[in-house]
């Protein structure tokens, strides 16, 4: 379904991986992106994306998304995603995603909480992944 007549993977496709990446790069740190919106925590929508293709995917490749954030603004934040052949090293496609919080249903622009800013600056500086109990707000949401 994800490839078009000649074998790529069709360009909508993209987007389906940038969701995979979001909620993966975030179940990495502790939680679900689903769960915590569900409960009111905090939700978020995709206001701009730009994808660069280097290189095509084809049918029946195994790719793997490199994800980051590399900013969060007030109300937003910069999803970066990379993606490659499994175990290869040739850039195939960059995904540059910019969300912005929200607060639904009014659809008004929520900031960014700080747990998960904290969250994110410790991975992103230091690899490192901190409890989720150290963020009982966050936490309770994630149930």
């Amino acid at each position: 379904m994800e490839c078009d007549a000649q074998g790529i993977a069709f360009n909508g496709s993209y987007l389906g991986y940038l969701e995979v990446a979001q909620a993966e790069y975030f179940r990495n740190l502790g939680f679900s992106i689903y769960k915590i919106a569900k409960h009111g925590y905090f939700d978020s929508a995709v206001v701009k994306t730009v994808i660069e293709f280097k290189s095509p995917v084809m049918v029946d490749e195994i790719i793997a998304l490199h994800a980051r954030v590399s900013n969060i603004g007030n109300t937003s934040l910069q999803l970066d995603v990379e993606i490659y052949r499994e175990h290869e090293e040739a850039l195939l496609s960059r995904i540059e995603a910019i969300y912005v919080g929200l607060q639904a249903p009014e659809m008004i622009k929520k900031r960014v909480p700080d747990d998960i800013r904290t969250l994110v600056h410790t991975f992103e500086k230091s690899g490192l992944i901190e409890p989720l109990n150290e963020f009982p707000d966050l936490e309770r949401a994630n149930l």
